[in-house]
């Protein structure tokens, strides 16, 4: 949920008592600052940087257009787009983005929604752009233009 962030320690706390190894991340976007317990990393979706193979996956992801159509509350898909996101899942990410913006062609999408699309397309676009190498200006004008209504 937080976005991208770098290692920059590996250091021993004392957690109640025991000694623990910690990760130490700084979140690229905002500098936050945070500790991560090694036996945890997992579960709380820290995973490595995704791989140009990667990369390519998810283009395929948001250039799809085979999703089923769409018949829940709006409520009841923030529910479900929300756990996607909470996964750290880069595929996942994909999806909930590719979703929204499908959707929002043919329905207005709520406050939540919006904002959620949003989340999910600064998460994309930070991550994309570090594993490509390039600017994330590059990325989210390559993601507008998936997007982008076809010309009448």
């Amino acid at each position: 949920m937080h976005g991208v962030a770098e290692v920059v320690a590996l250091e021993q706390r004392d957690i109640g008592g025991n000694t623990t190894s910690v990760y130490i991340l700084k979140i690229i976007d905002t500098g936050l600052k945070i500790m991560v317990p090694t036996m945890n990393a997992g579960s709380v979706g820290l995973r490595d940087l995704i791989s140009s193979k990667q990369v390519k996956e998810v283009y395929s992801i948001l250039k799809s257009r085979d999703i089923p159509r769409d018949t829940q509350t709006w409520n009841r898909r923030y529910r479900e787009y929300m756990e996607k996101i909470k996964t750290g899942s880069v595929f996942e990410i994909a999806e909930v983005l590719r979703d929204l913006c499908v959707l929002r062609i043919t329905k207005e999408l709520s406050f939540g929604e919006r904002k959620m699309l949003e989340t999910a397309r600064g998460l994309l676009i930070k991550e994309l752009a570090i594993a490509k190498g390039v600017e994330e200006s590059k990325i989210g004008a390559e993601i507008d233009t998936i997007f982008a209504p076809a010309a009448a």
